[in-house]
């Protein structure tokens, strides 16, 4: 059970301390949603904004306005339309922007799930929308000994490596359809919230020298644009659109989330962040970089499928 509307933005360290007197409806047992639960509100039937319009009059965002009270970012306060970010319980096991402290949140303008500082503290810079009810979101991985793992919290089957090479969106998609692995012929790409749904978020390239997800997945490595050893992006099947043209296709990073920022690479959004990239371009023009923290874009992901 979600609050419809979740009122005016606040900062981070309120929202996680006003929980605990929030009473609501009749109800006194409200929470700060992980962001898997959280990400199960995203519709991606949004628009993504360009980052320097002021104008949000023509936009769609990624969440049902019809049963949600949203806003996007006030920009007669000096606000971007894209700053409408929403908190979850989930701080990165590592840290971004060279050293600080992150919470994983959902931005309902733009369709990511980016890492955002807990330490911007003294402003009201995000919105909170509490939960109630069982948590959601745990696995319960079982190993068939055959190059696949199920999810029995979900009853989805996992390909148990990746592809081993990155590829273009449409190469990646043909790579489930056609594949018969384990003597199956249904396999497909993933959709945005089901990669998204076995992140671990409780592991990172920096403090478990792994990709964040369970080590029962064989994952490639990969040498990022800074020269060290990470893991790769992950196509899903879920389209992104955007007004500044073309179409793009939704990823999870399983890796750091790299962007070029202040004259060199770094971690700006965390491993488990959700981003995009075009689904096909000229390998000369990539990896490039786009966006107030210089998102690294690369045309060539991995792939991971999936069947159910």
């Amino acid at each position: 059970m979600w609050i419809q509307d979740a009122g005016e933005k606040t900062n981070y360290d309120d929202a996680i301390a006003g929980v605990s007197s929030f009473k609501f409806a009749g109800y006194d047992d409200w929470r700060v949603p992980t962001i898997k639960e959280l990400y199960t509100l995203i519709d991606f039937n949004g628009l993504d904004p360009d980052t320097g319009a002021d104008d949000s009059s023509h936009l769609i965002p990624f969440i049902d306005d019809n049963a949600f009270v949203f806003k996007y970012g006030d920009t007669s306060a000096g606000e971007r339309i894209i700053d409408s970010q929403w908190i979850t319980s989930n701080i990165y096991e590592s840290f971004v922007m060279g050293g600080e402290e992150c919470f994983f949140g959902v931005n309902f303008a733009d369709g990511r799930i980016k890492c955002y500082p807990t330490s911007n503290r003294s402003s009201e810079a995000y919105f909170i929308r509490y939960v109630r009810g069982a948590s959601y979101g745990e696995n319960i991985f079982v190993d068939h000994d055959d190059s696949t793992i199920t999810d029995a919290s979900t009853g989805l089957m996992w390909q148990q490596s990746d592809t081993s090479e990155g590829m273009e969106w449409d190469v990646a998609l043909r790579y489930c359809e056609n594949s018969d692995l384990a003597g199956y012929d249904d396999w497909r790409l993933p959709n945005a919230k089901e990669l998204q749904y076995i992140v671990d978020y409780t592991r990172s390239p920096d403090t478990t020298d792994s990709a964040a997800i369970n080590s029962l997945f064989e994952v490639s490595e990969i040498v990022n644009e800074a020269e060290d050893k990470d893991y790769p992006f992950y196509w899903t099947s879920t389209t992104h659109e955007s007004t500044r043209g073309g179409m793009n296709a939704a990823y999870i990073s399983f890796g750091r989330a790299l962007g070029y920022f202040n004259n060199e690479w770094m971690d700006v959004h965390g491993a488990g962040a959700q981003r995009s990239d075009p689904k096909s371009g000229d390998s000369d023009d990539y990896p490039s970089y786009r966006g107030p923290q210089g998102d690294v874009s690369r045309v060539f992901n991995y792939a991971r499928c999936v069947r159910g």
